[in-house]
């Protein structure tokens, strides 16, 4: 009687350490190893329509010199090696094995159509392993959801048993963290993960087999699935599943798998795509005072924040939901209290462009037609909402929405939409992601919600999948003993300076100044200070921190550093070393929480000195409390 014995194929990263291995029996596992130590390990990976039979194996080393337009850097360079098993059946698997993690993905060589009834893997950690989980907020049907969740940190076997979406983190022992992230993601549903017993099981939206609309907005929504996840024809490659090995929390938000994975710029010239920031009406519900005229979603409104952008320097104004009839889904006419032609000039005259917000399948059910009205009026792009779900024909609208608008010259910033892919390297135009559990959950969220815990989570987590729609810049602060649910005039929890330190924390190349251009004009100097801070660096450090608890990031653009400091409910005082910074003299600008920060969350303070890369800074956070220091060189 023949025996069958599993063979192994490795691959080494560049430095050595992190090892991914292969077995081929039972079935396809791979063990991913940091100096020799098991970190993970995934088994039963394959897809059910092939069968998993190594037929040969090829290595390779691979080098890149990533462009990366309105990334946390503008260029990066990638060093890998790649392990390429033939399968039989006309499949494939790649894998790779970086200094940052190591990476998974099948592809096919087959002609004709393939279809995926399932993908298989069995994600497995150490018996003492602690997980960050993001779950589907959506019981009933768990698919269909904003991915907007908080964190809910627990010991691996005592998590729930219920779909979580990515990106997700477990602690394995030892200071290392392995978060699980997709890269690549075409024509194919997204990746949830289920837990049993002490693994993950990956899970996929079945296909759509039968769609209908919710009465208003017209938002589409699935209402009957298919038995298979996935079909497509000719050969193809399918999405990376990465697994990011972190030693160190600081290295987390910094790490560039998922952006270095994904298929280069389609699009070519990104000239005429420009990334800033945002005067926004829906957070504070129009919510202005003192103006001649009834604030509301009208002509004489939009003029207004126009203007407000205009005098800090803000690139855009966004229009959301309401500038056209959501409850008709009418997208191709303004209603008649918006003049959006006259709106438009005006923005031109002032160099300011004008976003317009819409519905996903509302845009793509009138996408060439739309494209080429609004951007021959002048429009600059796009605030797309409620996709609200990751199977393939969510995906294929995403990127038919992004390659269309990039023919037209149109922006995008992706709302209502699952965690980014590395679609904003294949097309550029994607600015910006929601797929966060941002600053508009304070207008509905309850006393037990802790957003400052949450908001030094996600930059280690979530950021590792790429740039972050936080909407930032609430005027009205609170501290945790006194913060209260307000959906007029909603109130951001913890202090001023937290919020201000979400402007250097974040990467968000269109982000949001989210309060209303009356009350930023109330503080003037304050308002100038985060006006000026940069969306776009040339290059990112992230100095301190520890997940949950607090983060020190900084960024330079040209000779200027920036220094975001933000902490949980915990007050901290970080002693801050500048030895990041050139030779010389230079001056510095510290905007910081006040001394009553504690019991009055809105204060806050400015400190003007000069400082030199061998002095240290010693900076008090209050509770849920910030800082930023901006630090110029001296010519």
């Amino acid at each position: 009687m023949a025996t069958c014995v599993a063979r192994d194929y490795a691959v080494q990263s560049p430095g050595g350490r992190i090892v991914a291995t292969v077995s081929d029996d039972p079935g396809l596992s791979l063990r991913i190893t940091l100096d020799g130590r098991e970190v993970a390990n995934v088994s039963h990976i394959g897809l059910d329509a092939m069968t998993p039979t190594v037929r040969s194996v090829r290595r390779s080393d691979i080098h890149d010199d990533v462009s990366a337009p309105f990334y946390r850097q503008p260029r990066f360079t990638v060093t890998v090696r790649q392990m390429d098993l033939r399968l039989s059946d006309g499949f494939g698997l790649h894998v790779r094995a970086s200094d940052e993690g190591a990476a998974y993905r099948f592809y096919t060589t087959r002609k004709g159509e393939t279809v995926i009834g399932n993908e298989t893997a069995t994600f497995q950690f150490p018996d003492s392993a602690r997980a960050w989980l993001s779950y589907s907020t959506n019981d009933e049907k768990p698919f269909a959801m904003a991915f907007q969740n908080v964190y809910h940190e627990t010991p691996l076997g005592e998590a729930r048993s219920q779909l979580a979406f990515l990106p997700a983190t477990v602690d394995v022992g030892g200071g290392v963290k392995v978060t699980l992230l997709e890269s690549d993601l075409h024509s194919y549903p997204g990746m949830f993960l289920k837990k049993e017993k002490q693994s993950l099981q990956a899970v996929f939206a079945p296909y759509p087999k039968k769609m209908d609309y919710y009465r208003w907005r017209g938002m589409s929504y699935v209402s009957e699935r298919e038995d298979f996840i996935a079909r497509s024809t000719g050969p193809r490659t399918y999405p990376w599943r990465v697994l990011a090995v972190s030693e160190h929390d600081t290295d987390m938000p910094l790490n560039n798998l998922v952006y270095a994975l994904a298929e280069p710029n389609r699009i070519g010239d990104t000239s005429w795509i420009r990334p800033g920031k945002v005067a926004w009406d829906w957070w504070h519900d129009w919510n202005l005072r003192g103006v001649p005229f009834e604030a509301g979603i009208n002509t004489d409104t939009y003029l207004y924040y126009i203007d407000f952008a205009a005098s800090y320097g803000l690139q855009y104004i966004v229009m959301d939901e309401g500038w056209y009839d959501s409850s008709r889904a009418d997208l191709l006419h303004a209603i008649p209290a918006v003049d959006l032609e006259r709106i438009i000039a005006h923005g031109r005259s002032k160099g300011v462009g004008v976003v317009l917000w819409t519905v996903f399948n509302v845009l793509d059910e009138h996408l060439d037609e739309a494209c080429r009205l609004y951007a021959g009026m002048g429009v600059k792009g796009f605030k797309v909402d409620f996709l609200d779900r990751n199977d393939q024909t969510a995906v294929e609208m995403a990127e038919r929405i992004a390659a269309t608008c990039a023919r037209h010259h149109l922006l995008l910033d992706y709302h209502g939409f699952y965690a980014p892919t590395g679609l904003s390297r294949t097309y550029p135009n994607v600015l910006n992601y929601e797929g966060v559990f941002g600053m508009e959950e304070c207008r509905w969220a309850k006393r037990d919600t802790d957003m400052p815990r949450y908001d030094v989570t996600f930059p280690f987590i979530r950021m590792m999948a790429g740039p972050v729609d936080f909407t930032p810049g609430a005027m009205r602060n609170g501290t945790r003993e006194n913060w209260v649910e307000c959906y007029q005039n909603p109130v951001s929890m913890g202090t001023r300076c937290h919020q201000a330190a979400c402007y250097v924390v974040h990467d968000s190349p269109f982000t949001m100044l989210s309060d209303a251009p009356t009350t930023y004009e109330r503080e003037h100097d304050y308002t100038r200070f985060i006006a000026d801070i940069p969306v776009v660096w040339d290059e990112t450090r992230v100095l301190q921190g520890q997940l949950g608890q607090y983060i020190v990031t900084a960024r330079r653009k040209a000779d200027t550093w920036y220094v975001g400091c933000q902490t949980n409910w915990d007050a901290r005082t970080i002693t801050l070393p500048l030895g990041f910074l050139g030779t010389g003299s230079h001056e510095a600008t510290l905007l910081t929480d006040g001394i009553n920060a504690h019991h009055n969350a809105e204060d806050y303070r400015f400190e003007q000195t000069t400082v030199s890369n061998t002095q240290t800074l010693t900076i008090k956070l209050a509770p849920g409390g910030g800082a930023v220091l901006k630090v110029k060189s001296e010519k």
